[in-house]
C-alpha cells in the first residue's frame, strides 16, 4: 500500500537479467513500491496503477521487433499524466539518443553500465526527498 511518504515506481525493461537486478536494487527500500513490466505496452495497460517515477529503457524490442520503443511508451507516458517523472535508460552512449529523450520531456537518462544502477538510486531518492519537501511545504502553508 502506498504511503504518503513512499513513491511507486514502475521499472521497464525487455532485458529480463537487468529488470531483475534493478528490481532487486530497491525492494530492500520501504519507501519504494516496485512494479516491474517488459514492455512498453505493459507499462500503459498498468498506468492507472499511478506511478510516481518510471525508469524506461530506449528500445525495447528484445522480445517483439514490433513492440512499441522506449520514446513511444514515454510519449504515451507524458499524454496520460505529464507529471510522472520518467528515467530513460540505454546501452547506447550517443549524445543525440539523450537529446531525444530530454525532448520527449525524460527527467534524465541513464546508459547502463556500472554506476547505472546508483545513479538511478540517487535521481530516485532526490525526486523523493523533493517530494517529502513538497509535502511539509504543503502542510506549513495549509496548501492541500
Amino acid at each position: 500500500m502506498k504511503s504518503e511518504s513512499s513513491l511507486k515506481i514502475f521499472l521497464v525493461d525487455d532485458d529480463a537479467v537487468f529488470l531483475k537486478f534493478l528490481e532487486l536494487e530497491f525492494l530492500h527500500h520501504p519507501e519504494f513500491i516496485i512494479e516491474t513490466y517488459a514492455t512498453g505496452e505493459l507499462c500503459m495497460a498498468s498506468i492507472l496503477h499511478n506511478p510516481d517515477v518510471i525508469v524506461l529503457d530506449y528500445n525495447l524490442d528484445g522480445m517483439n521487433k514490433n513492440a512499441m520503443n522506449g520514446i513511444e511508451t514515454l510519449h504515451k507516458i507524458k499524454q496520460y499524466n505529464p507529471n510522472i517523472q520518467v528515467i530513460v535508460l540505454s546501452q547506447q552512449e550517443a549524445i543525440d539518443v539523450a537529446i531525444n529523450a530530454i525532448q520527449y520531456k525524460a527527467i534524465d537518462y541513464v546508459v547502463k553500465g556500472e554506476n547505472a544502477f546508483s545513479r538511478i538510486k540517487k535521481i530516485i531518492t532526490t525526486i523523493l526527498n523533493f517530494k517529502n519537501i513538497e509535502k511539509s511545504q504543503n502542510w506549513y502553508t495549509g496548501a492541500a
